[in-house]
């Protein structure tokens, strides 16, 4: 990962606090970025902070819920005001609350899982544009899923809300393009962590044959993918996928 430099950028994570989004963090911490590590459970962003810190990293805990708009935009506010602006976000916060067929689905569930996945990234999308504006351009990836390109019998809210976001994430890259911002799309495939560590590892989300990873290895993408040019890839979808499923 040395040949990706992010000296003197910040980067915001969000869903920081462990799998993915921590990994990442420290990743682009020990790339060289100041990192705002944010997620709802301080304990564990603090702890992914400690990580940072313990490399010689610069990071900062935040805690936050990305359904609460008026929380996000404090978030940005924050991060602005201690590190002086915003460079890179990664929209990692997500969760897959309502399972089952669409005749037993818990409505509740279903909002929930539609509220965290393309609000949540929604609601950071528009606090993180003047903050990227202002330092004249920077780059958006947001966490996809192969669910929403291809759709899973057992999990339709997961499947709609990340459908979803691929299509924020094309719009919100054609809008932003003259400002010099990039977005795109990350799928990581199945990565083992702590809601898939009792599945065995080709039983992982239900895909037979497929590369089961651990989450460091979804932050050499998520790096390159923070260094590209400002006229580089954009409204793109990167996938981990070893298969199209």
């Amino acid at each position: 990962m040395h040949e990706y430099d992010l000296t003197g950028k910040v980067a915001v994570v969000t869903g920081a606090g462990r799998g993915i989004g921590s990994a990442i963090a420290i990743g682009y911490a020990r790339a060289g970025a100041r990192v705002c590590c944010a997620a709802r459970t301080a304990s564990e962003i603090d702890a992914t902070v400690r990580q940072i810190e313990a490399a010689g990293g610069e990071g900062l805990a935040h805690a936050v819920d990305v359904t609460d708009r008026q929380a996000v935009e404090r978030l940005f506010e924050q991060v602005s005001r201690v590190f002086g602006g915003v460079d890179v976000l990664v929209a990692n916060a997500g969760g897959n609350m309502a399972t089952g067929p669409i005749e037993d689905s818990d409505p509740e569930a279903w909002q929930a899982t539609i509220a965290v996945n393309l609000l949540g990234v929604f609601y950071c999308i528009r606090a993180a544009i003047p903050c990227l504006q202002r330092r004249g351009g920077g780059t958006i990836i947001t966490l996809g899923s192969g669910m929403g390109h291809k759709g899973r019998s057992g999990h339709s809210a997961y499947c709609c809300a990340k459908a979803a976001l691929w299509m924020l994430t094309r719009v919100s890259a054609q809008e932003l393009w003259e400002s010099g911002i990039s977005v795109n799309e990350l799928i990581p495939g199945p990565v083992r962590t702590r809601a898939t560590q009792h599945q065995g590892a080709d039983s992982v989300f239900g895909i037979q044959s497929e590369w089961v990873k651990a989450p460091e290895d979804v932050v050499p993408l998520a790096l390159f993918l923070a260094t590209q040019p400002a006229q580089g890839p954009t409204a793109q979808s990167f996938s981990l996928m070893r298969r199209d499923n």
